[in-house]
C-alpha cells in the first residue's frame, strides 16, 4: 500500500509542481498502443514514473540520447533454481539483459526442502532490486511414480498465500489428477480458486483440455506446435512461449505473434543457465530473434512487457506511463534488441546497485543422502526381446518412446553405440528409499565415459548417463561428495565437475564462476563424443515424468501416455 505522502509527491512531480527526482532525457520511447517512437522526457519519483509526452525538471538526470525507452521485460515462468545460481545472483545475471520482472516457481527446491525451499526464496525476493515473484508450489512431489526429499498438501502452500510477493499457483504438472480429480489436486484448486493459477498442460487436447481449463488453469508455457497453441488459445488460455536453455519452443510458435493475438501472449524460459544468458542473452534473445524471423515487433515488445503483466495481475508495470513502476529497458536498436542501459524500479542497474543487499544464508548444504556407488550398481538386467530406450530429442523435454534388441552378456543389457543406445541409471538422493533404477538412452551420440547430475526434474535425484559401469560411479560418487552438481568422468576417472551444494541445485559461488564451470563441463562432455548443446539440462529432463514420453525415475521407467511404470 502507498501512502499519501508518497501519493502526494508522486502529483506534484508528475503535474510539474515540483522537480521529479529523476529525468531521463534525450531519447525516444516506444508507444505500445500504436507502436510510435515518441520524443519525450520520461520523469521518475522513486520507483514510479510520473511523467511522459512532455518536458520535466529533475533534481537529477540521464542522458538518453540515441536511446530508445521500452518497458521492463518480464519472465513469466522460471526456475531460478535452474539458472544453477542463488536468487541473488540471478538478479545480477539478468537484469543488465532488461528482465526487471520473474515470476518463479520453486519447485525444484521445495521438492527437495519442502517448505523451506520456498520460504527461502520469498526471503531472497523481499532483499532483491528485482522484482522476483513466487508461484507456490502446486505438485511436490509431481508424481508417485518417483521419490522426492519432501510433500506439500494444501495446508502447507495456504500460510504463504498472503506474502506480496506470491502470486497465486505454480503451474499445475500433474495434469491426470487434476482430469481424474485426485482430492489432493482438488484441495489446491479450492484453495487457490481465487488467485492466478499456472498451467502445465503438454499436448492435452479436445475434451482433456476443456477438463483441465474448468478447474480455473489460465495459462500454459508446454506448448509446442502452433496447431496445439490456437487451440488453447481459442479457449482462453494464454500461451507463454518458451524458449530456453533445452526447451526451445519459440521458432515454432512465431507464427502466432501478431498484434492482435499479444494480449493473449508471453514469453518465459523455463529455464536458461548462466552461458547460455552470456553467449545469447535472456528475453532480449526472444525478442530479437521472433523479430528477425518475421513477427510483428510492437507484438514482440508488448508480449514481452505489457501482455506478460496484465496476464498475472501485474497492473502496476508493462507499460511506460504515470502511475506505472519505473521499470526502464534503453536500447539502441529495437530489431536487434541491443540492452545498453536498464532502470529496476526507478534504479539504475550497476555494480553499486548491488552493494548494499542484505545477505541470505544458503539453506540444503548436505542434502544428498546417498551411499558410495560401486560399478555393479550401473548394471541393468536383460529383457527378452527388444527392450524400451529413452529417445531424446534435441531442443525439446519430450522424449520418445524406442525399442531396440541389445546385446547382453550374463543375463545383463549392454550399451550398443553403433546405435547410439547408452545407459542411464538414477539414484535416489534424498535418503528415503535408497532405490536405483537403470534403462537406456538414445540421442546423446556418447562414445566413452559418463556424466551426472544432482538436477533431475523434479524430485532431483542423481541421474547418471554414460557407458561404462565405472565412470558412471566414479561420476556419481563426486556429487555425493560435493553435495551435487554435475560431474563428467572417463576411464573411472571424474574429468571435470561442478559443485551446486545448495540443495543440490545452485552454487553458492557468483554466476561468472558457474559460467566458466559450464564451459568446462561441456568440453569435457564433447571430448566424450556428447552431441547435445546441452547435455547437463538434458539429463535433468530424462526424470521429469509429467512430460511424454518415456522417462526414468528412481522407481522404474514410466510411460508417461499411460502415467504408470513399464
Amino acid at each position: 500500500m502507498t501512502d499519501a505522502a508518497t501519493l502526494a509527491r508522486r502529483i506534484a512531480q508528475g503535474r510539474g509542481d515540483e522537480p521529479a527526482d529523476l529525468v531521463i532525457r534525450g531519447g525516444q520511447m516506444l508507444d505500445l498502443v500504436s507502436g510510435d517512437l515518441v520524443a519525450t522526457d520520461i520523469a521518475l519519483c522513486g520507483d514510479c514514473i510520473v511523467g511522459t509526452h512532455g518536458r520535466y525538471e529533475g533534481k537529477k538526470s540521464f542522458d538518453a540520447t540515441g536511446l530508445i525507452a521500452v518497458p521492463g521485460f518480464i519472465d513469466t515462468h522460471l526456475h531460478v533454481e535452474s539458472s544453477l545460481v542463488t536468487p541473488l545472483e540471478f538478479e545480477r545475471c539478468v537484469l543488465p539483459h532488461g528482465v526487471t520482472t520473474a515470476i518463479c516457481d520453486p519447485h525444484e527446491i521445495a521438492n527437495v526442502l519442502g517448505a523451506e525451499g520456498i520460504r527461502y526464496f520469498l526471503d531472497c525476493a523481499e532483499v532483491m532490486r528485482m522484482d522476483l515473484r513466487v508461484q507456490l508450489s502446486s505438485c511436490v512431489p509431481a508424481t508417485h511414480l518417483e521419490t522426492a526429499g519432501a510433500a506439500l498438501e494444501a495446508a502447507d502452500l495456504t500460510p504463504f498465500m498472503d506474502h506480496a510477493k506470491v502470486i497465486g499457483l505454480a503451474e499445475f504438472m500433474n495434469f491426470p489428477g487434476v482430469l481424474h480429480r485426485d482430492p489432493g489436486c482438488l484441495a489446491k484448486l479450492e484453495a487457490f480458486s481465487r488467485r492466478h493459477i499456472d498451467g502445465h498442460a503438454p499436448l492435452v487436447r479436445g475434451h482433456d483440455l476443456n477438463g483441465y481449463l474448468s478447474a480455473g488453469i489460465r495459462t500454459d508455457h508446454e506448448t509446442t506446435t502452433a496447431e496445439e497453441a490456437r487451440e488453447k488459445l481459442a479457449k482462453g488460455m494464454a500461451i507463454l512461449i518458451r524458449e530456453g536453455s533445452v526447451s526451445k519452443d519459440l521458432h515454432a510458435l512465431i507464427p502466432l505473434i501478431s498484434r492482435d493475438a499479444s494480449p493473449f501472449l508471453a514469453f518465459c524460459t523455463d529455464d536458461r543457465n548462466p552461458l547460455d544468458i552470456a553467449e545469447e542473452g535472456h528475453l532480449d534473445h526472444m525478442i530479437r530473434t521472433a523479430i528477425a524471423r518475421g513477427a510483428d515487433m510492437l507484438a514482440a515488445y508488448r508480449i514481452a512487457s505489457l501482455s506478460a503483466a496484465r496476464n498475472f495481475g501485474l497492473f502496476d508495470r508493462g507499460f511506460i506511463g504515470p502511475g506505472k513502476r519505473a521499470d526502464i529497458v534503453l536500447v539502441d536498436d529495437l530489431a536487434a534488441c541491443r540492452v545498453r542501459r536498464v532502470f529496476a524500479g526507478g534504479r539504475l542497474v550497476e555494480d553499486a546497485l548491488f552493494a548494499d543487499r542484505k545477505t541470505v544464508p544458503p539453506v540444503g548444504l548436505g542434502s544428498v543422502h546417498s551411499r558410495q556407488l560401486g560399478p555393479e550398481d550401473f548394471a541393468v538386467r536383460a529383457r527378452d526381446g527388444e527392450t524400451p530406450v529413452i529417445g531424446v530429442v534435441p531442443g525439446r523435454i519430450i522424449t520418445e518412446r524406442l525399442a531396440m534388441r541389445l546385446p547382453q552378456r550374463d543375463g545383463l543389457a549392454l550399451p550398443d553405440l553403433g546405435r547410439d543406445a547408452v545407459r542411464v541409471t538414477v539414484i535416489e538422493r534424498h535418503g528415503r528409499s535408497g532405490g536405483i533404477a537403470g534403462g537406456f538412452v538414445h540421442g546423446f551420440g556418447m562414445k566413452h565415459g559418463a556424466i551426472a547430475s544432482s538436477v533431475g526434474h523434479d524430485s532431483h535425484n542423481l541421474c547418471v548417463v554414460g557407458v561404462d559401469e565405472a565412470s558412471m560411479a566414479a561420476a556419481a560418487n563426486r556429487l555425493i561428495e560435493t553435495g551435487g552438481g554435475f560431474a563428467v568422468a572417463d576411464g573411472g576417472e571424474v574429468t571435470a565437475d561442478l559443485a551446486l551444494p545448495v540443495a543440490g541445485l545452485m552454487s553458492d559461488q557468483p554466476f561468472e564462476t558457474v559460467r566458466h564451470g559450464l564451459e568446462a563441463l561441456r568440453a569435457a562432455a564433447k571430448a566424450l563424443g556428447v552431441v547435445l548443446a546441452e547435455p547437463f539440462l538434458q539429463v535433468a529432463f530424462l526424470t521429469l515424468p509429467v512430460i511424454p514420453h518415456l522417462k526414468i525415475t528412481d522407481k522404474g521407467l514410466v510411460d508417461v501416455d499411460r502415467f504408470d511404470f513399464v
